[in-house]
């Protein structure tokens, strides 16, 4: 793996940190591509059971690298331009897709793409310092990242659309006000929290949580009908689970139980 991006296991949580602190973290060509492949890496490897995203120095991340969007844009590169189906969209797909709770530990700004990153997340923990910032407009762009589909679901229609259009930075307190943050910290606290967020998660069904994720997911753009039918193929695969006769004994005999995810 590059310097760009740091990858660390430790029982059952991997966590992904961008590691580009000279700039915010911005988004090179060379970190979207490692965070791709992380991101795709993790979600297949069983013995991850959670998933923390963080950043390095003193910003989560400020989307795109603009300096080297400029650059290749004068010399009539036209990868800057392929970038959102090459790598924002299959990033973001894979993020809200993975089959294991994932984690943002948003230490500082979360700007663009960056915010975009985070909204994929099922979890966002931030410092009292931190801010987003749906910076599209503020450099004549539109949506991308998933932010169209993410931001209003979180928010709502009427809050994304002025979030989104008027491109105000979004403090962490009134991010948390909005539920656009799950909890907010003292910044030494954002990394420890998620990953012991991360932790927890990873010692729980995780073959549930994914089948939830899904489930969730699905009825976001269904009808009820749709929706009770997959909850019903769901429920029938978990019945199946070692989790589920694990659980389900330990209740009986009033005791703790232990998921393996199986």
């Amino acid at each position: 793996m590059t310097d760009v991006l740091l990858v660390d296991r430790a029982e059952g949580v991997a966590t992904l940190t961008l590691n580009r602190p000279e700039s915010m973290n911005s988004l090179s060509i060379e970190l979207k591509e490692a965070l791709l492949d992380a991101t795709r890496d993790v979600s297949g490897d069983p013995s991850v059971r959670a998933v923390v995203l963080a950043g390095s120095g003193r910003g989560f991340c400020v989307g795109q690298d603009l300096r080297e969007h400029v650059s290749l844009l004068e010399a009539q590169d036209p990868s800057p331009l392929s970038t959102v189906t090459e790598h924002y969209n299959p990033l973001v797909l894979t993020l809200a897709r993975m089959p294991k709770p994932v984690i943002a530990a948003v230490n500082g700004m979360a700007a663009g793409a960056g915010a975009g990153l985070a909204f994929a997340c099922d979890f966002r923990i931030a410092a009292k310092t931190a801010g987003f910032l749906i910076a599209f407009a503020n450099v004549g762009l539109t949506l991308d990242s998933g932010v169209s589909w993410t931001l209003q679901r979180l928010v709502g229609l009427g809050r994304a659309t002025a979030l989104s259009l008027l491109a105000e930075p979004i403090t962490a307190e009134a991010a948390l006000e909005m539920a656009l943050v799950n909890a907010v910290v003292e910044p030494e606290r954002v990394l420890p929290a998620a990953q012991e967020l991360a932790a927890r998660l990873a010692a729980g069904p995780t073959a549930a949580y994914a089948a939830i994720k899904q489930s969730i997911s699905y009825a976001a753009s269904s009808d009820l009908e749709g929706a009770l039918a997959l909850e019903g193929e769901l429920q029938v695969a978990a019945g199946r689970t070692a989790d589920h006769r694990n659980a389900t004994a330990a209740f009986v005999a009033k005791q703790k139980p232990t998921f393996t995810g199986r």
